[in-house]
């Protein structure tokens, strides 16, 4: 087969699927309605099945629900008619996922779950389907064809499960007000999570507290930054109120214009208005601080008192970068 046969290929399935998306905005009305305000309404949980490639898909949808405020469960078909069935609660709400809604496994669970009194919803593809008739709410997924030259394997009609579940999920968020907030806390593993978290204060408490007064001379400085190992130092007065700072790059500066040191003082080289950020800010927010103003590191203050220093480094080791 030639590179330009595949491309075709390629391109084809792609859109195939393409079409069967958007051939669900006409199924998008009063039933889909129903059935996002059913699972909104719901005290428990949304327990979804589904056998095949779309008990895959059915994983995928519990997965995506959960992370986004709606507590579900996955429940094999096959499974749940040997047992597994038992998970369903009281006030649960059901969902099966089918292509057909036709298969052995579909036929026997239905009725076990309508004699449970459990309302059902049912994500199908064929809407005068066994499934389709028995369910207390139908979300119509049919597809013209599949993206398989046979027309057989699970292609375009899976793709259509998982958008029409995912429209579900996304309007179930903007209904709860899920915001950034929730989502951290659903999500702290990785790199998503921290940035949503994790604040300046889980940082700078690491990291040595590099500090000069105003009248130090340019030895004192120089050893406070080579010993505190973060290329700055924050600059003080007797009382303890920041007035400055001085970075690597102002010495190197500093050591440019001036051929006598023997005078000078901390407060002879210093930045005045040096960079700052809160410690209960994001770190992600510290990270964007450091990139508008090409800089890598930022003085921490809590209450307007310098407490500490952030590093560019803190935040590359964080995975934040």
């Amino acid at each position: 087969m030639t590179s330009t046969e595949i491309i075709s290929i390629g391109q084809r399935t792609i859109q195939h699927e393409t079409e069967s998306v958007a051939g669900l905005h006409e199924f998008i009305n009063e039933s889909f309605v129903n059935a996002v305000n059913m699972i909104s309404a719901c005290k428990s949980r949304v327990v979804i099945s589904g056998i095949g490639k779309s008990a895959i898909i059915a994983q995928k949808i519990v997965a995506t629900l959960n992370s986004t405020g709606t507590p579900s469960v996955f429940m094999h078909a096959a499974d749940a008619i040997h047992g597994d069935v038992g998970m369903v609660q009281q006030d649960d709400v059901v969902m099966i996922i089918s292509k057909s809604g036709n298969s052995p496994e579909i036929k026997v669970l239905v009725p076990l779950i309508r004699n449970f009194g459990n309302p059902l919803i049912s994500i199908c593809g064929q809407s005068e389907s066994f499934l389709a008739r028995q369910s207390t709410i139908f979300l119509n997924t049919t597809v013209s064809q599949e993206a398989c030259p046979n027309n057989l394997a699970p292609t375009s009609s899976t793709t259509a499960q998982m958008v029409m579940g995912d429209a579900l999920a996304i309007c179930l968020m903007e209904i709860k007000g899920f915001g950034t907030d929730e989502f951290a806390k659903f999500h702290p593993g990785g790199t998503l999570g921290k940035k949503l978290y994790l604040r300046v204060a889980d940082l700078y408490v690491h990291n040595e507290k590099p500090t000069v007064l105003g009248s130090n001379s340019l030895k004192d400085v120089i050893i406070e930054i080579t010993k505190k190992r973060l290329g700055a130092t924050a600059v003080t007065d007797e009382i303890g109120d920041l007035i400055g700072v001085i970075t690597d790059g102002d010495l190197r500066r500093m050591l440019e214009k001036n051929t006598s040191l023997r005078d000078l003082t901390a407060k002879d080289i210093m930045s005045l208005n040096p960079k700052k950020i809160d410690a209960l800010e994001l770190a992600v927010d510290a990270l964007d601080i450091m990139r508008r103003n090409n800089i890598s590191q930022l003085l921490v203050i809590d209450q307007q008192v310098y407490v500490g220093i952030i590093h560019l480094h803190d935040l590359v080791r964080e995975g934040i970068i």
